[in-house]
């Protein structure tokens, strides 16, 4: 593998979701986690997450990854030779490398590795609203940049706060409400700045898959919608002030933002079919994986959740070709009739009744 490539050998977890306790060692290549459903194959994606991103794709709370009866869960394991372990209760993280206390989550992450996730909820990024869209920009901006976190989670704090100060009176305090709203406009330049060039990338990327699938009949156009008229977000939102008094909410923003997926130039969320939305989703996936490898310069740790037991052998077989060529992969899957076509060793871990290597 690349050298750049980050491996993670192992995986322990205690107390976490449906785990008193496990561990597994994993293939540096590609590690099939096979059992039947609610099991805990998907659990153990989600730690493997949150031991590298600190965020789960399925939740923002932490309490709900708590084993029930449970005070804190911990997750620990060897990447790149160093020991990471994240334990957390509802309402505080700890974080340490090599038994080093952390004290900041961006100096952890800065010894951590990238990750894409892929799983049967990619459809709502044709299927869904707009904040399916926003969060799949949001997790590969975090990723590729430590000012599109920051910015991320300055715009919220802020737009939560002007929220609370339109809501709170009967007459709106406006001077306090356009003094949130300074604070958030230097952070929505960097998110637009940021989800426009991710935007422009995307399509780019994604349309050699996309060709492959639909054997050159179906082009990809990635519209971007952005959730103010223009960068300078005080003078948008002073515009509409009128509108914030009846919504009692800010009207405009990247807290808005959307993108509009094109196929053929059209709509693909009203005039693709299910098998083309499948195909799309796949692609801005597999596109998302290779921006993120391409910018850091690091093959992102690829999680899938039974993502290819759905597939055909043809979108499978393209799927695999499309990813960065030195990624690790863990895969999540109920049967393995297809794991032939992965080209390579790999291992296997039943995950039934505790975990088994076979």
């Amino acid at each position: 593998m690349n050298p750049k490539s980050g491996i993670l050998a192992s995986l322990t977890v205690r107390d976490f979701r449906c785990f008193t306790e496990a561990s597994l060692s994993l293939h540096p290549r590609t590690t099939l986690l096979i059992g039947p459903n609610a099991v805990g194959k998907t659990s153990l994606l989600e730690a493997a997450c949150m031991l590298l991103r600190l965020q789960s794709p399925r939740t923002s709370v932490r309490s709900e990854m708590i084993r029930m009866g449970a005070q804190t869960a911990m997750i620990q394991g060897k990447w790149q030779g160093q020991t990471l372990r994240h334990s957390f209760n509802p309402n505080v993280r700890r974080l340490a490398v090599d038994g080093a206390q952390c004290g900041r989550g961006e100096d952890y992450l800065r010894q951590s590795g990238v990750i894409v996730w892929m799983d049967h909820a990619d459809m709502n990024l044709l299927r869904g609203g707009a904040e399916h869209r926003r969060r799949f920009l949001d997790f590969a901006g975090t990723q590729l940049s430590a000012d599109y976190q920051h910015a991320l989670r300055g715009y919220d704090k802020a737009l939560r706060s002007r929220n609370y100060v339109l809501k709170r009176d009967a007459q709106i305090q406006w001077r306090q409400a356009d003094a949130y709203a300074q604070v958030m406009e230097g952070y929505h330049r960097t998110l637009r700045a940021w989800r426009r060039q991710m935007l422009g990338q995307l399509p780019m990327l994604a349309s050699p898959l996309l060709t492959e699938l639909s054997a050159g009949r179906e082009a990809l156009h990635v519209v971007d919608l952005p959730g103010a008229e223009t960068d300078d977000l005080v003078e948008c939102l002073h515009q509409l002030r009128e509108t914030e008094e009846r919504s009692r909410s800010t009207a405009a923003g990247a807290h808005r933002d959307d993108f509009a997926i094109q196929l053929n130039g059209r709509d693909a969320q009203v005039f693709a079919s299910e098998g083309q939305q499948r195909s799309l989703s796949l692609a801005l996936k597999s596109a998302q994986a290779q921006l993120i490898g391409a910018q850091r310069e690091m093959p992102p740790l690829l999680l899938l959740d039974d993502v290819f037991g759905e597939l055909d052998a043809t979108r499978r077989q393209a799927l695999l070709r499309s990813l960065p060529a030195d990624s690790q992969r863990i895969i999540t899957t109920t049967s393995i009739d297809w794991a032939e076509e992965l080209g390579e060793d790999f291992q296997v871990v039943q995950v039934e009744d505790g975990l088994r290597d076979s």
